[in-house]
């Protein structure tokens, strides 16, 4: 039986309309100006509103060679939900206003099987816009292509449950059919986040946000999670996917085929410059098969 997610933040966080749509993320993929190469297996993308975010999503997507790609593991964290575990989706297929992305329910059996994982209500899945935000990127960029996706909300999960996932999860990393969007915003930065980090001697303030995110950015791209977790309790940088970022570098650490993250874009919001402004940041990065 049909168990439809709909497109739940489209008409707010992006357009409604298919054709202004289609044309918002032509325009950014063809600004991006990137190679598509079947060597990228993942990416880490924001999930802010398009008119934020948009753009900068168009420098990981953009890469994506879709011709032998037939699932996508979207791993995003969880805003409104809290779970110490990670939870699939019981929906059988996600709404865009550019085309439905079909679940792949037997991937989501086996997953169901190793009796790890728990089940998201659709209202929770509804509510939640890490994961929406990249679906129309990837309709549009597998069209016209037969493609399933694998949708997995990352709780709060503790550094053994990182690994555990990502140890779980590597043998996927190793089929070259599967690839993996992994949703992540960078620093949220003012009053209103409750995080107010500043290294005077960057200058700006914005320049003080920018060097931490490139600090972290340059840790992923090592990628070693022990690491990124070290860098994370000392600088409590307010990265709302460090957990899917953890639990990917995990995976990224236990398969066996050897493949880099690099970042390729990185853009703030707006640049605070006083206490009172406020700011969000956005990296992109594509994971690339090391030959």
């Amino acid at each position: 039986m049909e168990k439809v997610r709909k497109a739940s933040h489209a008409g707010s966080w992006y357009t409604d309309n298919p054709k202004e749509l289609e044309e918002e993320l032509e325009g950014w993929l063809k600004a991006a100006g990137l190679d598509k190469s079947p060597d990228v297996r993942g990416v880490i993308a924001p999930h802010a509103g398009y008119s934020y975010s948009g753009r900068a999503a168009a420098y990981a997507f953009g890469n994506i060679d879709p011709t032998n790609i037939s699932r996508v593991f979207l791993l995003g964290p969880s805003h409104h939900y809290y779970t110490p575990k990670c939870a699939l989706s019981t929906a059988t297929v996600y709404k865009t206003p550019i085309g439905d992305l079909p679940i792949d329910l037997e991937v989501i059996e086996e997953l169901k099987a190793t009796a790890k994982f728990e089940l998201m209500d659709i209202r929770v899945d509804e509510a939640e816009h890490s994961m929406e935000m990249h679906l129309p990127y990837l309709a549009k960029v597998f069209e016209g292509h037969s493609v399933k996706v694998v949708p997995i909300l990352v709780g709060a999960l503790n550094a053994n449950n990182e690994a555990m996932y990502g140890k779980l999860l590597a043998k996927y990393v190793d089929d070259p059919t599967i690839f993996f969007s992994v949703s992540s915003d960078f620093c949220h930065w003012g009053s209103r986040f409750n995080y107010m980090h500043y290294d005077k001697k960057h200058g700006a303030i914005h320049k003080s946000i920018e060097a931490l995110d490139k600090m972290g950015m340059d840790i992923i791209e090592t990628g070693d999670p022990d690491a990124f977790k070290q860098y994370l309790s000392e600088y409590e940088n307010t990265i709302c996917g460090r957990h899917p970022i953890s639990v990917f570098l995990h995976m990224l650490r236990n398969c066996s085929t050897k493949i880099k993250v690099r970042f390729l874009r990185y853009e703030q919001s707006s640049q605070c410059k006083t206490t009172r402004d406020s700011s969000v940041s956005y990296a992109s990065a594509a994971a690339k098969v090391e030959s």
